[in-house]
């Protein structure tokens, strides 16, 4: 099983392109995690409800992708080494991998019991084209944590419960929540960097919107 959490607000071409390469390097399904209330950064813009509905609509014909709704059904502060720990309640001998972009894993000794982490999942690495100075060297204390750790493959991963980290690469896109969000308050172009279904719930829901900007919404 292969977890790819987020906020996904919104879900956008990016993330379903490392949601693929992942599917398509290990060959095992890409379950996307919406977050429900992260507490390591602002309130998202949209619902949890709306961004669940947007991650359906963008997974819905892609093979291999669907959405997890654990984070949305659990109560008070979304922490990920609580939700894995529930997870392997459950299934203790379960491979499980958790998939995340290299800034995020990078910023892995802020979460919360974040060594912990090492022991209930894999991590997988999604590094952009002329990224690998980005993890090597790995900055401290996260190297010692990880020195050993690494796979160069999914049957590494596939041979244990938890505890290894390997490096996929993927496609570039140049596209992040952030910019779509701030391009589609200002009424900037967007449409293109999300599939067809979720253009339309945002368009119709009004999501993301300035209210002194309109006219790309006509």
């Amino acid at each position: 099983m292969i977890l790819y959490g987020g906020t996904f607000d919104p879900v956008h071409n990016g993330h379903l392109a490392i949601a693929r390469a992942a599917w398509q390097r290990l060959g095992s399904p890409v379950r996307m995690m919406p977050a429900a209330d992260p507490p390591h950064r602002p309130p998202p813009g949209a619902s949890a409800q709306d961004r669940a509905e947007m991650l359906a609509l963008a997974v819905a014909d892609e093979p291999g992708l669907c959405v997890d709704r654990r984070e949305l059904e659990r109560t008070g502060r979304s922490y990920t080494v609580d939700t894995l720990r529930a997870l392997r309640a459950d299934e203790p001998d379960l491979p499980v991998a958790m998939l995340l972009g290299a800034d995020s894993f990078l910023s892995l000794p802020g979460w919360k019991d974040w060594r912990d982490l090492f022991g209930l999942v894999h991590f997988v690495v999604a590094q952009r084209p002329g990224e690998d100075s980005v993890l090597d060297p790995l900055p401290e204390p996260l190297a010692a944590e990880v020195c050993g750790r690494w796979a160069e493959d999914g049957a590494a991963l596939a041979a244990a419960p938890a505890g290894r980290v390997m490096r996929l690469g993927q496609p570039l896109h140049d596209v992040s929540a952030t910019a779509l969000r701030s391009r589609i308050a200002a009424g900037r172009p967007w449409q293109h960097l999300v599939p067809a279904p979720v253009a339309a719930l945002i368009r119709t829901r009004g999501l993301y919107r300035d209210a002194a900007n309109t006219a790309s919404w006509l």
